[in-house]
């Protein structure tokens, strides 16, 4: 693991490697090299480094111990082919991420904090509570170590989303470090068009996020059409209410000319009713963007809605004009699928 304090190679962009070599008194132009082994070749070890001379290697090691912050404690395959890691991080805080192969795409879940402070009452993450933030190389650490497996199997990652354990926006800046690393042309190069991040509504980073010039999707947890009901699930809306969070919804969409995708997790007897689908058909009317509908995966006492609701839900929907899709169930049986991640197996 890491033994350089708080740097991880991972993390840092080429400029940032050749000032630790420079310091190092390392010639810098190995700088380079040293990223391409990491971000494109995905090696597990610095002796896969096969031009780098082997004094720099011992460096390497003395300093970092391995290229990847991160070591693997054990996964799990569910039976439609979803694939959940446990990661055990430096400090022995532990972090999951999952691979969903679908077709021709392979998409990854990577999370961006150790637990959650945001403590949403349908998702498991949150009632654990949160411990810290990630570095932004623990971050990329995730989809490295993924790649490199994919590889093995002649895969390659094809999309990213930033729906793991934590609040991305809560943990803004090394969050967005880590996806300039993931987008860049000299790494794994995932293009920001395939990358998505979702948040619980952080109004202030959303704001923000607009003016970073990152042609990325963002998704909106939504999860409910009117204020109290929101703040009962999701305590987030206290501090940022709904009028608030589409505020800068709006703000998002006219500095950024991107649809945002709106996440609603249906569950019973809460927020799944007709009188639910025609007042958000009313808050969303008119709004660049899609809902995701999402039939609630067991955590705690939350029940998911009958088929029979689900899709009269998106019919309403549908019949408004409104572009809706319900997200297909994966990873169910194995704790994996949306609200589930919790820092074990």
């Amino acid at each position: 693991m890491n033994s350089g304090g708080n740097i991880d190679l991972t993390g840092l962009f080429v400029s940032e490697i050749a000032q630790w070599l420079k310091e190092h008194k390392v010639a810098p132009y190995r700088a380079s090299q040293i990223f391409h082994w990491i971000h494109q070749q995905t090696v597990q070890d610095f002796h896969s480094m096969a031009n780098l001379p082997a004094a720099l290697i011992e460096l390497l090691k003395d300093k970092f111990g391995h290229p990847v912050p991160l070591d693997l404690v054990v996964n799990k395959r569910s039976i439609d082919g979803t694939e959940k890691f446990l990661f055990r991080l430096h400090d022995d805080a532990t972090i999951e991420a999952v691979w969903i192969p679908e077709d021709h795409r392979q998409t990854i879940c990577i999370s961006t904090q150790v637990g959650c402070a945001m403590n949403c009452s349908f998702c498991a993450t949150g009632k654990g509570g949160f411990s810290r933030n990630l570095s932004a190389g623990e971050i990329v650490a995730q989809a490295l170590w993924i790649e490199n497996y994919l590889k093995e199997q002649g895969l390659s990652i094809s999309n990213v989303v930033y729906m793991g354990m934590g609040e991305p926006l809560a943990n803004y800046d090394q969050v967005i470090k880590s996806i300039r690393l993931i987008n860049d042309a000299t790494g794994l190069n995932i293009g920001a068009r395939r990358i998505t991040l979702s948040t619980c509504g952080l109004a202030p980073q959303i704001r923000a996020l607009a003016g970073e010039e990152l042609q990325i999707n963002l998704a909106i947890s939504l999860h409910a059409v009117s204020g109290d009901v929101r703040s009962e699930i999701m305590p987030i809306n206290k501090l940022y209410p709904l009028n608030e969070l589409l505020g800068a919804c709006d703000f998002y969409v006219e500095q950024t000319g991107r649809r945002l995708s709106f996440e609603y997790a249906l569950i019973a007897n809460i927020n799944d009713k007709v009188e639910h689908a025609k007042k958000l058909v009313e808050l969303l009317k008119g709004r660049l963007c899609h809902v995701n509908l999402i039939p609630v995966n067991p955590v705690g006492e939350e029940k998911r809605p009958s088929e029979h609701n689900i899709k009269e839900f998106a019919r309403i929907l549908d019949e408004a004009n409104i572009p809706v899709s319900i997200r297909k169930e994966r990873g169910t049986d194995i704790k994996a699928a949306c609200g589930q991640l919790r820092q074990s197996l």
